[in-house]
This record gives C-alpha cells, sequence and structure tokens, in this order.
C-alpha cells in the first residue's frame, strides 16, 4: 500500500512539473558538475586554454542532476519539519529534481575510507539539521518516470536501502547569500582529491573524496 501512495505521489509531482513548464522549458533544468583527475598540464604549440597548454590523461568525474530553483520557498525548514518540504512523499532527498541525481566516474573514490568503484551511481542525501548523509546507490535510475518499472527510480520515489554502498557523514555550512539554483559542484580539487558539494539557499554541504589506485 505504501509503494502504491509513493508512486501515486510520483505521477502527481511529474504532472505537476509539466503543468508548470512555460515555453518549453522545464521548471528544473538539467545540469552537470565536472571535475578531472591524474592528469597534467603540459606545453603545447598551440594552445586556447587559460594559462596555455594542454591537460593530458586526466579522468572523469561527473555528478548529472536536475536544477530546482528557489523561488522565494523556505527550502529546508527547522525543528522537526527540517528537510521533510524536500521529500515530497519519498523517504530520502534526490538533492535534485526530476530525475535521480547521478554519479559517474572513471576512477575508484575513497569516500570516508571506503572505495567506490568506478562505474554510475545514484546519489541521495539524508537530511537532518546540521547532519547530513552523503548516500551512494546501485540503484538504476529512470529517464522517463514509468509507474510500472520497479527496477529502476525516478527521484527518490520507492528507494530503499539495500542497494547502498556507501553512507558517510557530510561537512555542512551556512552561506552568507542565498544560491537561487540548487547546485552541485567540486571544490578544492587537487590532481588526485577534492571534495563533492551541494548548495541550495544559504546551506552548502560537502564532502571530501580522493582517488584511489
Amino acid at each position: 500500500m505504501r509503494r502504491r501512495l509513493i508512486s501515486t505521489a510520483a505521477v502527481a509531482i511529474v504532472m505537476t512539473a509539466l503543468a508548470l513548464a512555460q515555453d518549453g522549458r522545464p521548471m528544473s533544468p538539467r545540469g552537470t558538475a565536472s571535475a578531472q583527475v591524474l592528469g597534467t598540464w603540459v606545453k603545447a604549440e598551440r594552445s586556447f586554454a587559460v594559462g596555455g597548454g594542454k591537460y593530458e590523461g586526466g579522468k572523469w568525474i561527473d555528478i548529472s542532476y536536475g536544477r530546482p530553483l528557489k523561488r522565494g520557498r523556505d527550502i529546508f525548514g527547522s525543528g522537526p519539519d527540517y528537510g521533510k518540504a524536500t521529500l515530497i512523499g519519498a523517504p530520502i532527498w534526490r538533492a535534485g529534481a526530476d530525475v535521480t541525481t547521478r554519479l559517474k566516474t572513471e576512477v575508484p573514490l575513497i569516500v570516508n575510507g571506503k572505495t567506490i568503484a568506478p562505474g554510475e551511481y545514484s546519489l541521495f542525501v539524508d537530511l537532518k539539521e546540521n547532519n547530513w548523509t552523503f548516500v551512494v546507490s546501485t540503484w538504476p535510475a529512470q529517464e522517463k518516470y514509468d509507474p510500472n518499472n520497479k527496477d529502476a527510480l525516478w527521484g527518490s520515489y520507492n528507494y530503499t536501502p539495500d542497494k547502498d554502498v556507501l553512507r558517510a557523514p557530510m561537512k555542512v555550512e551556512t552561506l552568507p547569500h542565498a544560491r537561487e539554483e540548487l547546485t552541485w559542484e567540486f571544490l578544492d580539487m587537487t590532481p588526485n582529491s577534492g571534495a563533492m558539494a551541494v548548495s541550495w539557499d544559504k546551506t552548502l554541504s560537502s564532502i571530501t573524496f580522493r582517488v584511489g589506485t
């Protein structure tokens, strides 16, 4: 019964998003955050890159996601209701909009002492006030909502933790300004380490990683 209710809620959200789209533009644009690691800048006879040269041998890490806008809303709330508005009937936050947030990495990533093998994963965030948990899962994602597909997720509806490969605490910070559009990004990158971060409204939450071998 609970699964049927969640599926019904997902249908309602999808239909609402379609109804509110204006001039063919979705309410939440798609976005991708990318970083390259393990590469080296080398000299090049001709280069249009900043500082000159070219980057060789790099491996990609990508996060693809929907980018909802704040539009004057109270995003996370506070107290016992903290984070509930972002769930919209789902058991965990998709940390984006519409489709499931996805991580694709060409290299092993070591997060909180655990290695994530190269591949594609779904990303979620378990929200508690001042206590966010980064969740990496092998749940496949639906590109278009299909209520009959029980083997892949739309957003985070029907998520279960049995496919989790990592749960790790995130650093939560308050920004001095309000970010209108939810944003995933890579921070403090080095050739073999950095941080993955998500920010929206006045909250930024991040988790560090290093590249494995």
